[in-house]
């Protein structure tokens, strides 16, 4: 079975040890000849590589594994380059959710004027490490998963539009099929369902058991409505993202037609959400005082004690289990089907052809063909095109330098919707990205 060579963008990550742990796990699946973690922060980085040492070591001596911070040791011959960059780190992120905020605007780091500012950083990079990878490997398949994805894909359209071997990808979806699964009580592979919508901004439509035919959003509604929603790995979960699943729960009694993505709560009762948000202790601030401190901990005692055995706490990521489920349905033209983000052309007949859109697709060596969705009742094409709207003006901002376009975006955002806090955010966005934006005149 031929080995696979496959670098990580963004290896000093949080996610990257439940990778390197679910790599291992799922060797005989998906064999791999050389594994590299690649980042620009060496020091951030050197932690988590020295744990995947040890770990490849004693659980997959047969694959070579390293880190680097150089760029042509990281792209040189790869099959598979895993896109997980967060530009500005989260000192970003922080600045991304506590300005909004402060104005009484949703502070989100995929959503809104948060999502706007993270997306306009991570398109300059992302289309640099492209240029880069394809000098070292023109043939590697690049799996994205750089949020703010929606923008990020966007960009990527336009920037190369040839380019057949870039798939646009978040696994938000699959987590609420899975957290679907929970509730009723199967494996989530016995789950089908059909989706449309944009990158966190979505609905399922049916979810049909695969056995049957049976559709099991009746039944999903109903036990929902009786028992609430929660992640399928909610014990490993801070209060944050329980609250964020608790919300479906509201949005079904509203719009009972479908099963909502969990973010589509910020743009439904953006100032419900605003009032809820705490401006001084925000989502980033969790993650930094939990997540980071508990992985790189953990990671620490691994490296100290110079072996895993007895010591792993660090958990599997369904994030990382579903991205390599990817790769191999690429690698081995399995056609399974994963709902990704695709240009429209027809699938929601509806919306415009040029749109990026996030249906069911099924995968193979020659990339996605996704399924049709067909026409989607007015109140969902108005939301996702005046969403649809906003991020193709971000990305014309970007192009063109313009604090016209910037402003437009932001205005039509539904978590703003006011011209003149949209000009305020920006004004104050501008500043705290002057080392990473393009100029805006």
């Amino acid at each position: 079975m031929k080995k696979y060579n496959l670098v990580i963008v963004g290896g000093g990550s949080t996610f990257t040890p439940g990778f390197l742990k679910s790599f291992c796990r799922m060797k005989e699946q998906f064999p791999l000849g050389k594994l590299v973690l690649f980042d620009i922060d060496a020091e951030r980085q050197s932690v988590i590589g020295e744990f995947g040492k040890i770990l490849f070591k004693e659980l997959y001596p047969e694959a070579i594994f390293h880190y680097t911070t150089d760029i042509a040791e990281a792209y040189q011959d790869m099959d598979f380059v895993f896109m997980q960059m967060r530009v500005g780190g989260y000192k970003m992120r922080e600045l991304d959710e506590k300005i909004p905020l402060q104005h009484g605007i949703i502070g989100q780091e995929t959503c809104g004027p948060g999502g706007f500012a993270y997306g306009l950083r991570s398109t300059k990079e992302m289309i640099k490490a492209i240029y880069d990878i394809r000098q070292y490997s023109p043939n590697a398949w690049i799996l994205n998963y750089s949020n703010p994805a929606a923008i990020v894909a966007e960009a990527l359209r336009r920037e190369f539009p040839n380019d057949k071997k870039i798939l646009n990808i978040c696994d938000q979806p699959e987590n609420v099929v899975r957290s679907c699964s929970r509730l009723l009580g199967c494996h989530f592979k016995e789950l089908d369902p059909v989706y449309f919508g944009l990158n966190h901004y979505g609905w399922f439509t049916h979810i049909y058991n695969k056995k049957t035919g049976e559709d099991l959003l009746p039944k999903l509604r109903a036990l929902i409505a009786e028992r609430g929603f929660l992640p399928q790995d909610a014990e490993q979960r801070d209060k944050s993202w329980l609250e964020t699943y608790g919300m479906v729960k509201q949005l079904m009694e509203d719009f009972p037609d479908y099963l909502p993505n969990t973010y589509n709560q910020y743009y439904l009762y953006p100032d419900y959400k605003a009032k809820h948000l705490d401006p001084n202790f925000t989502r980033a601030n969790e993650v930094m005082a939990s997540r980071e401190k508990r992985v790189f901990e953990e990671c620490k005692v691994i490296i100290n004690a110079g072996t895993t055995k007895g010591y792993i706490n660090i958990h599997e990521d369904a994030h990382a289990e579903f991205m390599i489920e990817v790769a191999m349905s690429i690698a081995y033209n399995k056609n399974d089907r994963f709902i990704i983000i695709v240009e429209n052309y027809g699938a929601i007949n509806n919306l415009p052809d040029d749109g990026m859109v996030e249906v069911v697709a099924e995968l193979g060596s020659n990339g996605p063909k996704p399924m049709r969705v067909g026409n989607i009742p007015t109140f969902y094409k108005g939301l996702l095109e005046n969403q649809l709207a906003s991020e193709k003006l971000a990305i014309d901002a970007y192009y063109e330098g313009s604090y016209q376009k910037a402003l437009e975006s932001l205005t039509i955002n539904r978590t703003v919707n006011d011209a003149k806090k949209a000009r305020i955010i920006l004004d104050a966005l501008i500043e705290a990205n002057k080392d990473y934006w393009p100029e805006l005149k």
